[in-house]
């Protein structure tokens, strides 16, 4: 691997010169500057970027760390801290798994946004004591070098379960996530002080794990126990679509015998028919607030916890039965 020690031997000047050169610095001529980019590019010098991380203390790469990269989630979240970052003179790098970690400690990152269940409270609020910047997306950490940005989950279950009940459903079907993320327990907190409102409504919890395969496994509970028109809430539209196609297949109607509500209104939607009720918000906005808190953080400004607010979108697979 050639090093500034070769191109220094070759141009004939000191190791300190190079490096001046390499670095745009006025302190070399422009001819000398010439002559040294020249070698460098022909014994096709590669710049040591942890050995100028080490000098600079700087990366300029920001990372964002998800659990996994499955579903049709992901895309626009990521996207908006893409051209965030980007225009600031920054790049992205996107992770996931446990070895991916040691990124933060070893500084090859400036900070990092973190939707990602494998890393522990304690070890976010472990890497914000040694002064890492985070922004996290799926918890709520208390400490002056994280930065919350977080979906309105509960808004969104409250709008999603008082739509289902003021068309009249009074038997409901509540599909969850995982149990140990953020936005499935959040959302379930609001579903519950909703059903605490509506004594009259019944309502049966299945397990779901925010994937198409649990949505039909739902379907298949609920087409077994049917009886007469039911609603249901979907914590993720992943598992609505799962319902809606498993159900579809079996000759029920959604939107007439099986209402259903979904949550992320996510692109695939547009092509059910009929068109799914889901909640609505901005992903690219997500992530471009997540970059624009975590250069806050960097650069040593004061910031405030945000929320991404969310809409109810109403499509035609909620049915009005009262009567």
């Amino acid at each position: 691997m050639v090093s500034i020690k070769d191109i220094a031997k070759h141009a004939g000047v000191s190791i300190s010169t190079v490096s001046y050169a390499l670095n745009g610095s006025p302190k070399v001529t422009p001819e000398t500057t010439s002559r040294i980019l020249a070698i460098a590019k022909e014994l096709n010098y590669i710049p040591n970027a942890a050995a100028r991380q080490l000098k600079k203390q700087e990366s300029r790469i920001i990372g964002a760390f998800l659990t996994d990269f499955t579903g049709a989630f992901y895309g626009d979240l990521l996207q908006g801290m893409k051209e965030v970052l980007n225009r600031k003179g920054y790049d992205l790098i996107v992770c996931s798994g446990l070895q991916s970690h040691r990124l933060l400690p070893e500084r090859m990152i400036d900070g990092a946004i973190i939707l990602d269940l494998t890393f522990s409270d304690e070890e976010l609020l472990d890497f914000a004591d040694r002064g890492h910047k985070l922004v996290v997306l799926d918890r709520e950490l208390n400490h002056p070098a994280v930065n919350e940005v977080l979906l309105d989950n509960k808004a969104g279950a409250n709008l999603a379960m008082d739509y289902l009940i003021q068309n009249g459903h009074r038997k409901l079907y509540i599909v969850t996530g995982p149990k140990d993320t953020f936005d499935s327990r959040q959302r379930m907190i609001a579903v519950r002080q909703t059903l605490d409102r509506h004594p009259e409504v019944t309502a049966v919890v299945l397990d779901g794990d925010f994937n198409k395969g649990s949505g039909e496994a739902a379907a298949r509970v609920i087409i077994d126990a049917y009886d007469g028109p039911v609603g249901v809430f979907c914590l993720n539209d992943e598992m609505a679509i799962g319902l809606h196609n498993y159900a579809t297949a079996q000759g029920f109607r959604i939107g007439e015998q099986i209402s259903v509500v979904g949550f992320d209104n996510i692109d695939l939607t547009r092509y059910l028919q009929p068109q799914l009720s889901t909640i609505h918000y901005s992903k690219h906005r997500w992530g471009a607030m997540a970059s624009e808190q975590l250069l806050r953080l960097i650069n040593g400004e004061s910031v405030e916890h945000e929320r991404i607010y969310v809409s109810l979108v109403e499509g035609e697979s909620v049915s009005n039965i009262i009567e």
